[in-house]
């Protein structure tokens, strides 16, 4: 598949592929560079970023499960 570079090093991609990446405007794309090349792959949470949140949590009111959550749609405007 090619995708054509602007003269402001801008990229558009296919509809399908952001679809399968579950990307939409305002997301973000991480590249990773590697032996064979550049890897194109969705931002993800960091955990370890969350973990000192853990101790402000009140117990008792059921946990919560960040996969569940990120499959659940969402207002585009809440998201970073």
């Amino acid at each position: 598949m090619l995708v054509k570079i602007t003269s402001k090093r801008q990229v558009t991609f296919p509809a399908r592929v952001l679809n399968a990446l579950g990307v939409g405007p305002g997301d973000q794309l991480e590249l990773e560079e590697g032996p064979d090349g550049f890897t194109l792959r969705p931002r993800r949470i960091n955990r370890a970023r969350l973990a000192p949140l853990r101790d402000k949590i009140r117990r008792g009111h059921g946990t919560f499960d960040i996969e569940t959550f990120r499959g659940e749609p969402h207002d585009r405007s809440l998201r970073d």
